[in-house]
């Protein structure tokens, strides 16, 4: 009850998110006809977690297109936004005046609401310190929900790998003409799950995609790799630099595409190469959000 009190207060305070016709922090997605005509399972919700962004643009066509699929795909049940970085609720907050909840306070207004069934659906792309702190968040509210079910990350499976592969590779398919190199950008973590990138890479080789190249910002491999690897080819005229991330958001238009001596764009014009960037996030990709909408379906099922 003292959870559920302190609930109450925040919601007079912030107001709920959701996509499924309720107001709040964030434009509502139009309702289905199920939802129009009450078809809608009150009982039931699902809770999309996301790192977050303060580019709001980005995040719309990313994070909200991400939502708005899964609202599609799942029209009778309510579709909650919430994001696990901090420092970007505070700042949309105090910039934008747009309130978003953390995994803790979306999870109290879940059980303030009534919510009986939920299902967690992560945009993080893999099994990382992130999505880590968002599976020991809901273990403390196993009692509080009749059942409570988490979907898997971008990359968890070997099909996965495939899709995504094959997703950016045909997002950049025109510009492989066997001169230019393809360089994703991903962020990178501490935790050992940063081998997706390694991963990724050979998925992109086994399929023939000898052009492309998976490197990070804070961990391995690091961008000198690439350049190292592009020097060994020693073919390679041009660089496409994107971002093997959902979001374009500050990584993408700063350490990738800035201006600054040591962005990825400025090392590897010093080096000789004419770079070309896309700051596109993965979630503006039909194909990525299809893999999150199965992910959704798999933590469905599980409901009893």
């Amino acid at each position: 009850m003292k959870r559920q009190g302190k609930t109450l207060l925040a919601m007079v305070m912030a107001g709920i998110f959701c996509l499924a016709g309720c107001g709040g922090a964030g434009p509502a997605l139009p309702q289905s006809e199920d939802a129009k005509e009450g078809k809608q399972e009150a009982d039931t919700a699902i809770l999309v977690v996301s790192f977050g962004t303060s580019f709001n643009d980005s995040r719309d066509i990313t994070i909200g297109a991400v939502e708005k699929a899964i609202a599609d795909e799942f029209p009778g049940y309510e579709v909650r936004r919430a994001f696990t970085a901090q420092k970007i609720i505070d700042k949309l907050r105090k910039r934008d005046g747009v309130e978003i909840d953390n995994v803790t306070q979306a999870l109290d207004r879940a059980v303030a609401d009534g919510v009986k069934r939920l299902v967690i659906q992560p945009t993080h792309l893999m099994n990382g310190l992130e999505y880590q702190d968002i599976m020991d968040e809901w273990e403390k509210y196993q009692g509080d929900f009749e059942q409570i079910v988490t979907g898997e990350p971008l990359l968890s499976s070997d099909e996965d790998f495939l899709a995504v592969s094959e997703a950016i590779v045909g997002a950049t398919a025109a510009d492989d003409d066997g001169e230019t190199a393809i360089v994703f950008m991903g962020h990178g973590t501490e935790a050992d799950s940063n081998q997706v990138y390694g991963k990724m890479q050979d998925t992109l080789e086994d399929g023939g995609h000898g052009n492309y190249y998976v490197g990070t910002v804070e961990a391995e491999p690091r961008l000198e790799d690439i350049i190292g690897a592009l020097k060994k080819a020693g073919k390679y005229k041009r660089v496409v630099l994107c971002p093997l991330m959902l979001v374009a958001g500050d990584h993408a238009n700063n350490d990738m595409a800035g201006e600054e001596e040591d962005s990825w764009k400025s090392v590897l014009e010093a080096e000789g190469y004419e770079v070309d960037c896309r700051i596109h996030g993965l979630g503006e990709l039909e194909d990525i959000r299809e893999i999150y909408v199965a992910h959704v379906k798999d933590a469905v099922d599980r409901l009893k």
